[in-house]
């Protein structure tokens, strides 16, 4: 069953890896309205479809424009589709209106949200959520609108789940949502039992459970507002923490001298405060110093950090790289890191090129980058990391998915700390085996699946001729595989296919990335 879930998992990740996250997000987003509006006419949910198209229209020309405006003045690429998904957050957060104070009040949520942005942030990371921004302050001022949260219905509880569902699983934060509902759903319970108690009324903990999921804007809060990237800390843990704050204020709303309550979209901007605590160090620039072909279709590419950047071994970077039109997969990608940190303030990536007929606008943009270049990151992300303590470990690299692993060797390497690790490496053949030079050098035990037979293969390293990578040629290549925790790193339909025969280990960590 967890093998069966497991594969499931990353084939539907490659299948929604043909999209950036933030289209996705935009796409889902856009169904929600096209599906908001049927409803409307239905009379299903309380504004009509007059007041939903012209505050959502409202609130794209505000949004739109301060956000051109803001990129002309820093020189940064229009990108519409961060406008839009401001604009269509607000449209389910704010009220809807026809009046001129309401449209007003729209209109200005909408402006101050694109403008914290540019404003309220730190080298490219948002310290706070721009929708959850504009709409508080209209609310706390009490400006022609405020936040209604008109999502939270029963009518549209089914498609926010289903939309969010997919969301999430291509942004990997299904566990810190559920977390999240879980905390907001079990305080929101606990306070109207407490309530009930009080005024000497009956409780039933079904109703108040499915109020919460069903008339709150805990799921729409939660999936589409709470689980944005650039307002996350980068380590699981430290996002779960956020989660558990963010659903302790929401559920049980503090008041704050009778004129607010620190619930719902305030509740969130605590969390991101708290969020930005640990994320405050991690957001840097860097100039491009090196290109070069590390095989003959990948490149590695060497940066020079340009302020104070940390990392662990096996994270990922976000790297920016502004362009003209870009296609449906944006202008972000996620980077495993070649370079231990012991390197910094060097750092390496690496990625496939030249096995494309169709390389995306993303890659063009990125080959064209020229030494000298300045490209941004809005943090160090991830927890494809070693666990602690001396426990063995078997790392499973599919082609370029061996980049967290050099850098967690080179790191090993660099500290002098010694691990019982078994490297498996897997690539198309022995000309695009990467890194093989700084491999060596680790003296890790290698078994290397390519067609042919790699040349002058030292000691450590082995070439199982005739083996089959599947369940029962790992047990054969790595007898003790049930006590060694696998790590495995690749494409997902890579990984998809090679999960399988890991579920006998010890333990296992996946890291997958859909191309570039």
């Amino acid at each position: 069953m967890i093998t069966s879930l497991t594969a499931l998992r990353q084939r539907t990740l490659a299948l929604l890896g043909a999209l950036s996250m933030y289209r996705l997000v935009l796409f889902a987003l856009l169904a929600l309205g096209v599906i908001a509006l049927g409803l409307s006419l239905a009379g299903l949910v309380a504004p009509s479809a007059l007041e939903i198209l012209a505050s959502f229209a409202v609130l794209v020309v505000a949004i739109s424009a301060v956000d051109a405006a803001a990129q002309r003045l820093l020189h940064l690429p229009w990108r519409i589709e961060s406008s839009l998904v401001t604009a269509l957050i607000l449209l389910f957060v704010l009220q809807p209106s026809l009046t001129v104070p309401g449209l007003a009040g729209n209109a200005l949520g909408g402006a101050l949200a694109a403008a914290s942005k540019y404003v309220i942030a730190w080298r490219g990371r948002h310290i706070l959520n721009p929708a959850a921004f504009g709409a508080a302050v209209v609310t706390i001022a009490g400006i022609g609108t405020f936040s209604s949260w008109w999502v939270g219905t029963p009518a549209l509880a089914l498609p926010v789940a289903v939309l969010g569902l997919i969301v999430l699983w291509r942004t990997e934060k299904v566990r810190v949502v559920l977390v999240f509902l879980l905390v907001a759903v079990g305080v929101a319970a606990v306070r109207q039992a407490a309530l009930a108690q009080n005024a000497g009324l009956s409780f039933a903990l079904s109703d108040a459970i499915g109020f919460a999921l069903l008339q709150s804007p805990y799921l729409f809060l939660g999936i589409f507002m709470l689980s944005e990237p650039l307002t996350l800390p980068p380590r699981r843990w430290q996002q779960f923490s956020v989660a558990v704050l963010v659903g302790i204020l929401a559920g049980w709303p503090i008041a704050i001298g009778g004129l607010f309550t620190l619930g719902q979209e305030r509740a969130l901007l605590i969390g991101n405060l708290l969020a930005f605590a640990f994320a405050v160090r991690t957001s840097v620039r860097l100039v491009l110093t090196r290109r070069e072909f590390i095989t003959p279709t990948a490149q590695e590419l060497t940066f020079r950090a340009k302020g104070r950047l940390s990392f662990i071994a096996g994270q990922y970077v976000e790297l920016e790289v502004p362009h003209r039109n870009p296609d449906a997969r944006g202008t972000r990608r996620e980077f495993s890191i070649v370079s231990a940190p012991a390197d910094l303030p060097t750092l390496r990536i690496a990625y496939k090129d030249g096995d494309q007929k169709h390389p995306s606008s993303y890659k063009r943009a990125l080959k064209a980058a020229e030494p000298g270049a300045v490209l941004g990151v809005t943090g160090t992300w991830g927890d494809f990391v070693l666990p602690r303590g001396g426990a063995p470990v078997l790392m499973v690299a599919a082609g370029i998915g061996v980049t967290p692993f050099v850098s967690q060797l080179r790191q090993l390497q660099a500290t002098g700390v010694e691990r019982d690790i078994v490297l498996v490496y897997v690539a198309s053949s022995a000309a695009e085996l990467a890194f093989r030079a700084e491999l060596e050098a680790t003296g890790v035990p290698t078994i290397v699946f390519t067609r042919d037979a790699p040349a002058d293969l030292p000691a450590h390293w082995s070439w199982p001729r005739g083996v089959r990578l599947d369940a029962e040629g790992l047990e054969r290549v790595v007898p003790d595989l049930a006590a060694r925790h696998a790590f495995i790193s690749g494409p997902p339909r890579l990984i998809a296919d090679l999960a399988p025969a890991l579920h006998k280990a010890h333990g296992l960590t996946t890291d997958a990335f859909a191309g570039y």
